[in-house]
């Protein structure tokens, strides 16, 4: 494989559209793997390891980089093709614009929208708690997208915040709808009365789309980046979501989400509910309900069971513990002798989280990359064994790539890869929708999907593929158009991700079906 890169000088573009440019550089005619970054050292170090650039580039944090491999014969024009493609978009955007300076600080910015009150920065991570800062000393609320923010900068920020009743969305918040407006990784929601707080970008998408599709709505649904229940730094950012929402007058009901919390932060945040004088619902991923449990305050296992509680709130119903989470449909299909494993391939961490809880209370030994258990850590991520559930979109699989829920293929290379194992019965997958998202993820996934399953019949196997769409009827993408391409595909659909896995389950228990 060739490589060739190509530096654009002060040419600024912040992450999620960074991402969809490499997913679309990666589609020119002979390239393999494409990457567009800012071209701050800790990014150029991050290509470096993923192969994606050898020896020096010079380059500052303020150029853009576009890195391409593939056959020494199509990259040239597949570099001038990509520097056309940036240079057309930033003329598009600049048309209409002639008698109006772009903004260059967000003292501009604020001067410009002179009611604005929420800043959203996407910066290398180097810079973004130095860009976080400024618009705090502003008086703006913050929602940091950027990764690689240091600890210490989090934990300053936040306590920053915190003295100016401030609040810091993130480090690593990919996703938050604030009146009504999706930011970054978000889907179209209905507006309504119930608000959100989460540790967890996916695990909101699913709680908010769930409360939509069952006819509620959402005030607020505010991210807190993956760290902020860690001890060090307290929970400070939930305690300021939830606290903001128990002070609007629009919120009826409040919902928190994480994966397990520190069991002292998590005391913290369970005191502040039970007095937040509305109801809340409480689902931290793993954590015993019976330590959740007080008045006013509701535990839920699953995300999907957190989002039927507050609807249930919501409508004036008390959530009802012992209420089946729904029927989870037939599933025709009959195991071949050495058929037994279940591969999860998930785009969101919280899915996959979950989907390792749950599997390995009903099929026992669930390996991952992200695993439950310290011992049941897959070593090797790329090779799947026994039970194996995978977040593809974890930092070993997005180095030097955009994040599976943008670009499809690494995890199309996977499905794949999974259908050729005699052992395996069924592979589970996860398609969000929503702003940032693929396009069309079902016109992606589809030919890989008959491919998958046409392989294994070639060998006489059935192979069952189990998935659910994280999405809304006004997303761009179309929830029904979606889902009617995936069942075309021979996709088994569930309504969330816990009926998709207690349906996986199930099949290779040998059953033909279940009520959960």
């Amino acid at each position: 494989m060739a490589r060739a890169t190509k530096v654009i000088r002060n040419f600024y573009h912040d992450s999620v559209s960074l991402m969809q440019l490499s997913s679309m550089f990666a589609q020119l005619p002979g390239v393999e793997q494409a990457a567009a970054i800012m071209a701050s050292a800790n990014n150029i170090n991050l290509l470096k390891e993923a192969g994606l650039v050898a020896g020096t580039v010079e380059a500052g944090a303020n150029d853009l980089l576009i890195a391409l491999q593939g056959s020494a014969e199509a990259l040239d024009a597949a570099l001038a093709a990509a520097e056309s493609t940036l240079k057309q978009s930033a003329s598009t955007a600049g048309q209409g614009t002639s008698r109006t300076i772009a903004p260059r600080s967000l003292e501009m910015g604020l001067a410009n929208m002179v009611e604005g009150n929420l800043a959203v920065i996407s910066t290398p991570g180097e810079y973004a708690a130095a860009e976080a800062f400024k618009a705090l000393r502003l008086g703006l609320h913050v929602m940091l997208f950027s990764d690689n923010v240091q600890l210490q900068d989090e934990i300053a920020l936040k306590q920053f915040a915190r003295d100016r009743d401030l609040i810091v969305m993130g480090p690593e918040c990919g996703t938050a709808v604030i009146n009504g407006v999706p930011l970054a990784f978000a889907n179209v929601v209905t507006r309504g009365t119930i608000g959100v707080v989460a540790a967890s970008g996916t695990g909101l998408q699913q709680v908010i789309c769930l409360i939509d599709r069952w006819g509620q709505g959402i005030s607020q649904a505010i991210g807190t980046g993956s760290h902020d229940l860690h001890r060090a730094v307290g929970g400070i950012s939930m305690l300021q979501g939830l606290k903001a929402l128990a002070a609007d007058r629009s919120t009826s009901v409040i919902v928190l989400i994480s994966k397990p919390p520190d069991s002292e932060v998590a005391e913290h945040v369970l005191e502040a509910a039970g007095k937040a004088g509305k109801p809340v619902v409480v689902n931290f991923l793993g954590a015993d309900p019976a330590r959740i449990r007080r008045p006013n305050v509701f535990p839920a296992d699953t995300l999907e069971d957190a989002a039927k509680a507050a609807v249930a709130l919501a409508e004036g119903r008390p959530p009802d513990p012992a209420q089946p989470a729904g029927f989870l449909h037939a599933v025709p299909f009959t195991c071949t002798p050495g058929q037994r494993y279940i591969r999860g391939l998930y785009s969101g961490g919280t899915f996959c989280y979950e989907a390792s809880l749950l599997l390995k209370k009903n099929v026992g030994r669930i390996y991952s990359n992200t695993p439950v258990e310290p011992a049941d850590r897959l070593h090797d991520g790329w090779t799947s064994r026994e039970h194996t559930v995978i977040d593809l979109g974890d930092d070993r699989f997005t180095r030097g790539r955009p994040h599976p829920m943008i670009d499809h293929r690494l995890r199309n290379e996977r499905i794949l890869k999974e259908a050729a194992d005699p052992q395996v019965a069924v592979i589970v997958l996860d398609i969000v929708l929503g702003y940032g998202s693929h396009p069309d993820p079902a016109g992606e996934l589809a030919p890989v999907l008959h491919q998958a399953t046409g392989l294994a019949r070639k060998a006489g196997r059935q192979l069952a593929v189990i998935g659910f769409v994280c999405g809304t009827a006004s997303d761009p993408q179309g929830l029904s158009t979606q889902e009617d391409t995936l069942r075309g595909a021979g996709m088994i659909l569930a309504e969330s991700n816990a009926q998709a896995v207690r349906m996986a389950a199930a099949v290779v228990a040998g059953q033909t079906g279940m009520s959960s």
